[in-house]
């Protein structure tokens, strides 16, 4: 595979997609005998965008234990994409639509949610979900690092299953060369280089425009503060702009961030000092980091710096390295040794699902246990990423308390770290 390929655009291509999911186009729902509608866990859809439908919504119509009842979507072109998918998946027309999420949330029948939609709407929906009583698996990353610790607490106040929705513990190049780390192949480890991409586009067009029939707009900002419509503002390009999301630090390091990590078993925890430099989109819509260059110290030792370029990561310690060039690229070591290294049955052995973040958030379902990316996990990543914004916004190098979760001796950093004001009547308070 080139290695260069994007992620996104690796998850965007239809044959990799097949290949990697191993994906037959249409699996009639009564073929399923081993798992009758009566015994299937159903799941509505919130968020029905590229990702909600090539990714997220296809792979759940291949797993015999759930069964998709409801898509929901601001965009209507969108959700009756969605519903056309689902029924022609199990040859009928039963699949519900919704233009409002809380018409999910409020099916009984619905045991689980998949929310797909912008960041903004990620802590929000998810809260709302968990109050109605379902499990939820919900996209990457939160939006501010305080929304993370609020989530936390709902997951754990009400005895929910809640997947963090990436698919990286699932990747063997990632598992692989987090267990050679934790298994001492590389010997001490000392630093962890990170590498991202750079923002795909700029600066973005900040020109009103009619919204497009079928667009609730104001369902679409949600929480968000009021503004007017461009097309620059709205589905992919949401990440660039700081109302609705962290930039491509958020957007790609919640990905790499946890390889790390959990490679440096810190993913419970997290750096206790941060700095970094960066600019910014001008004279447009886009004002997430453009270029950035950033440092985070652990308390264990360990440096990892984080940069653009390539999507990469390698782990270098007192006895060598390991790592992979390009998204899902190869593993790389600096010796065969390290690379071919055995790891035995006594030794750490991570957890993980080769089946993908869907199945393993079913299978955790059923057994009312924690998936292999849950709620705290995520919110620390998550936290990675908001700490990198944060360190590059007040330009000063920054300490952090990984237990208390607050910036030391900083007020002004302390102040991004918390739940954004939302508009009303949207509120985490209840």
């Amino acid at each position: 595979m080139n290695t260069t390929l994007s992620r996104r655009a690796f998850l965007r291509s239809a044959s990799t997609v097949a290949a990697v999911l191993a994906t037959p186009q249409i699996v009639p729902a009564r073929l399923f005998g081993a798992n009758p509608p009566s015994n299937q866990i159903t799941i509505g859809f919130i968020g029905t965008g590229d990702h909600g439908t090539g990714w997220n919504l296809r792979r759940y119509l291949t797993l015999e234990e759930a069964r998709v009842v409801m898509v929901c979507d601001v965009d209507r072109a969108r959700m009756e994409r969605a519903k056309g998918i689902v029924d022609e998946q199990y040859l009928n027309s039963d699949c519900a639509m919704a233009g409002g999420f809380r018409k999910v949330l409020a099916r009984k029948d619905i045991d689980a949610v998949m929310v797909s939609t912008p960041d903004h709407w990620h802590t929000l929906i998810s809260v709302m979900a968990l109050r109605a009583g379902k499990d939820v698996q919900c996209e990457k990353p939160t939006l501010s690092i305080d929304e993370g610790k609020v989530l936390i607490r709902e997951v754990r106040k009400r005895g929910k299953v809640f997947q963090t929705s990436t698919e990286d513990r699932s990747i063997p190049v990632y598992h692989r060369m987090a267990e050679l780390v934790r298994n001492g192949r590389i010997g001490r480890l000392e630093r962890i280089e990170v590498i991202l991409p750079r923002q795909p586009a700029g600066p973005g067009d900040p020109t009103p425009q009619p919204v497009p029939p079928g667009l609730d707009w104001d369902m679409w900002l949600g929480p968000a503060p009021f503004a007017p419509y461009t097309r620059d503002r709205v589905h992919f390009n949401f990440r660039w702009i700081e109302d609705y999301s962290g930039g491509i630090i958020c957007d790609w390091g919640t990905h790499l961030f946890d390889t790390a990590q959990w490679a440096n078993d810190t993913e419970r925890s997290g750096p206790v000092e941060i700095e970094g430099t960066g600019t910014y989109w001008s004279g447009g819509l886009y004002n997430t980091v453009k270029e950035y260059d950033v440092t985070f110290r652990y308390a264990n030792g360990v440096v990892m710096t984080c940069r653009p370029g390539n999507p990469s990561i390698r782990f270098i310690g007192a006895d060598g390295w390991v790592g992979n060039t390009g998204w899902r690229g190869d593993l790389e070591a600096s010796s065969e040794a390290i690379r071919n290294a055995r790891i035995g049955n006594d030794e750490i052995r991570l957890y993980t699902n080769p089946e993908g973040e869907h199945h393993d958030f079913l299978k955790c379902v059923r057994a009312r246990k924690d998936p292999y990316f849950p709620v705290d996990v995520g919110h620390r990543v998550a936290s990675v990423c908001h700490l990198a914004n944060i360190a590059i916004k007040t330009g000063r190098k920054l300490r952090w308390d990984p237990v208390g979760e607050e910036f030391i001796g900083d007020e002004a950093a302390n102040a991004l770290r918390k739940v954004r004001p939302m508009r009303p009547p949207w509120t985490l308070e209840g």
